[in-house]
């Protein structure tokens, strides 16, 4: 039985990568939403009502991109998998430090990825990395931010801008989550010259072809 699946990317160059790593025809359909949470929500919700409304439901959604890799975690060129997607920078600045929106009491910044997806995914594609993946709304540009996140995120494998966002829009319609990304640079001072674009799009191509596993 096939599963409807959705993909979501942040730009075209990413939904590029992945339709290159998948069959023609294939039971997965890859939308660009936009950058970051907020965009991500607000059109993976849109494409999930479309398809509920013409009785065609997505089962399972999954964010793809390419993400800057925390230094001793995740390598340039490596793939990751979220387990957990968080988004960091949801939350207040007080005298005391950042609390997040769970300390707050308002909710909770941690979706989890769905199991199953999750299993299928790393089954299919050869040495993910598989730990948390943070959401932030700004990309991180400083040796002291990155090691400040480090600290907060022990488990921390690398930063994506969207994850959180497709994670909410899938939560709300009832589907499945997962979160899949390919190491481009790491995360701190942005040095656009040691940024491996290239080659982090060729790795979100090779890990796109264990999609077909979630949807068969």
């Amino acid at each position: 039985m096939t599963r409807p699946v959705l993909v979501v990317t942040a730009v075209e160059p990413e939904r590029r990568a992945v339709l290159a790593g998948l069959p023609s025809p294939s039971p997965v359909t890859v939308a660009v939403t936009g950058v970051g949470p907020v965009a991500a929500a607000a059109g993976t919700a849109r494409l999930l009502a479309l398809a509920e409304a013409a009785g065609t439901p997505y089962r399972t959604v999954v964010s793809a991109g390419i993400a800057g890799g925390f230094a001793g975690r995740a390598p340039v060129g490596a793939t990751v998998l979220a387990r957990r997607s968080i988004q960091a920078d949801l939350g207040a600045q007080g005298p005391d430090g950042f609390l997040t929106l769970d300390q707050l009491g308002f909710g909770t910044v941690v979706a989890d990825a769905d199991k199953a997806t999750l299993a299928r995914l790393a089954a299919g594609i050869p040495d993910p990395l598989v730990g948390d993946v943070l959401t932030v709304a700004t990309v991180t540009g400083t040796a002291e931010r990155a090691a400040e996140l480090a600290r907060a995120h022990p488990g921390a494998l690398a930063e994506g801008m969207e994850g959180y966002g497709v994670a909410c829009a899938a939560a709300a319609a009832g589907a499945a989550f997962a979160e899949l990304r390919t190491v481009s640079n790491l995360v701190g001072p942005r040095d656009r010259s040691a940024w491996r674009v290239d080659e982090a799009l060729a790795a979100l191509t090779r890990a796109a072809t264990a999609l077909t596993a979630v949807a068969g």
